[in-house]
């Protein structure tokens, strides 16, 4: 079974290089030449995009293949303030750059839209916000090129007092989702709400892939659920995409703060899912959610070279029980 690992927006090797800088409301509307201040959210922009081609640069260097963007490259993107840019247009080239690096170097790249983007609420203007996000991020996925494989990752969204009935209001809600984001969603199961197998039951009924995230799953499933009887259906969401499969996975900060993700990955704990996985005869992709990112990442692949039942193929990549 090959394993490829990926990290999350920040590369911490690299200094200088934040993908999300930003302006806050309050300072924009402090400047008082509106027009500077607009200069000021496009030139943030631009910085951001700009370090987000030198992390991919990066990564491929270090021999990295799966990279999630962070969401917030364009400050203030979609509030009424800056509605009068056309960022797609004025970010052209740079977005181009990005999607050019990530089709020639054959990257996995996708985006992980904020908790509150969410298609189950039973607020309309909820749900309609969230429709808008889900649009901006298409937006800038077509701004690069990139197809349908570039993927965005959603939670299911609020219980609100009766999951059963958010459940069938997001099936409901489905329909009114433009196809451009549907083509594009994946659901993921929750540390608190949908559990795995709720989450499983969601994707077969939307034919949409499931993102497994391992920690949420320790952190919330029923009981006589394990992994081992899901783990196949999740995996067989994604047979019709041309994808591997694509995991999530952190270790707990502590006992106390057991659902906080930890700086570093426990190379036991994954190498436990690796024997379920590797029973179901796939390939996957594990985005590592660790505080340190690209040196959780770095550390991880250290780890995993001294243990005898792993083969690592290069800075990102190995075959598991070859």
């Amino acid at each position: 079974m090959l394993v490829r690992f990926g990290f999350v927006a920040m590369a911490l090797n690299l200094q200088n290089a934040s993908p999300s800088k930003t302006i806050t409301l309050t300072t924009f509307n402090k400047i008082q030449d509106t027009n500077a201040a607009k200069q000021r959210v496009v030139g943030l922009a631009k910085e951001n995009l700009a370090h987000t081609l030198r992390i991919l640069k990066y990564a491929f260097y270090e021999d990295i293949h799966v990279y999630r963007f962070s969401s917030k490259l364009i400050p203030l993107y979609g509030h009424e303030v800056t509605s009068s840019l056309d960022f797609m247009a004025l970010l052209a080239e740079p977005f181009a750059d990005i999607g050019q690096y990530v089709k020639e170097h054959q990257m996995r790249v996708s985006f992980h839209p904020d908790h509150f983007t969410v298609l189950n609420s039973p607020k309309v203007d909820i749900f309609d916000r969230s429709v808008a996000d889900l649009n901006r991020h298409v937006d800038m996925l077509e701004a690069m090129g990139l197809d349908e494989r570039s993927k965005l990752n959603i939670h299911v969204g609020g219980g609100y007092g009766d999951k059963a009935s958010a459940i069938e209001r997001l099936i409901d809600n489905w329909t009114r989702v433009p196809k451009r984001i549907r083509d594009r969603v994946i659901f993921e199961n929750d540390d608190k709400t949908y559990t795995a197998a709720d989450t499983l039951r969601i994707c077969h009924e939307l034919s949409v892939p499931m993102t497994l995230d391992v920690h949420h799953h320790n952190c919330n499933h029923e009981e006589g659920v394990n992994l081992a009887t899901i783990l196949g259906g999740i995996f067989s969401t994604w047979l019709d995409t041309g994808l591997q499969p694509i995991v999530h996975f952190s270790s707990p900060k502590s006992e106390k703060e057991f659902r906080a993700h930890a700086d570093a990955i426990d190379a036991d704990a994954l190498c436990s899912f690796l024997d379920i996985a590797r029973e179901h005869n796939t390939d996957i992709d594990v985005m590592i959610e660790a505080k340190l990112k690209d040196q959780a990442l770095k550390q991880l692949m250290r780890d995993l070279r001294n243990r005898p039942h792993v083969e690592v193929l290069d800075g990102g990549t190995i075959r598991y029980r070859p």
